[in-house]
């Protein structure tokens, strides 16, 4: 959906991580023994960070205009690997990550169904303590103008996310308003947008 953008921007959603990817880092004393899944990575900010730190990062995008553009954007690591999958049919072990961050990517998926899908095998991925950060455009306000004409997000609730939560401890639920800016074409747009930081206590 981005390959526009990636075509001309060499690092297109910038280099500082989501705050929330940030955030989780106060939950581990230490990341030599994190395992992290990224899906729908784009160019590598926060799997880098991530990796920084000392976590195993497996960071994959459907796009492989994203994924060159993150092997170029950040120096090698032994402990960080870059993928081209869909994330819905790639295969996840059962309880093997520690953190899942899913940021911009839901909304690209086809229906609710999909949606749903992927909720719950990143869910069955992670780990009894583990979390998933999530961010994702819902229904409540949707200016689409900085994006191009093929750009069909699939908006649900803000509620939908919360409820696929329900049964893990919810650290942070936020529907906020983004004032966005895409470095290719420089159009102020708008977009409603929830976050979830989740972690599983089952």
């Amino acid at each position: 959906m981005y390959d526009e953008g990636y075509s001309i921007c060499p690092c297109f959603w910038g280099t500082k991580p989501a705050w929330l990817v940030e955030a989780a880092r106060s939950y581990f004393p230490g990341f030599d023994n994190v395992r992290v899944l990224d899906i729908g990575c784009g160019d590598g900010k926060n799997a880098y960070f991530l990796a920084s730190l000392g976590a195993q990062v497996r960071a994959v995008d459907i796009s492989p205009l994203a994924i060159e553009h993150a092997k170029c954007a950040w120096p090698s690591l032994q402990n960080l690997t870059w993928e081209v999958g869909d994330i819905r049919h790639l295969h996840f072990l059962i309880d093997f990550f520690d953190i899942i961050v899913a940021t911009g990517i839901l909304h690209c998926l086809k229906d609710k169904v999909e949606m749903k899908a992927v909720i719950h095998r990143m869910k069955s991925a992670t780990k009894q303590g583990g979390f998933n950060i999530i961010s994702a455009f819902n229904t409540r306000f949707q200016d689409l103008s900085g994006h191009g004409p093929h750009f069909h997000p699939c908006l649900l609730p803000h509620s939908f996310y919360v409820e696929a939560y329900n049964d893990w401890e919810v650290i942070h639920k936020s529907d906020k308003d983004l004032d966005d800016i895409h470095p290719h074409n420089q159009i102020l747009h708008h977009h409603s947008i929830t976050r979830i930081l989740a972690r599983n206590t089952w």
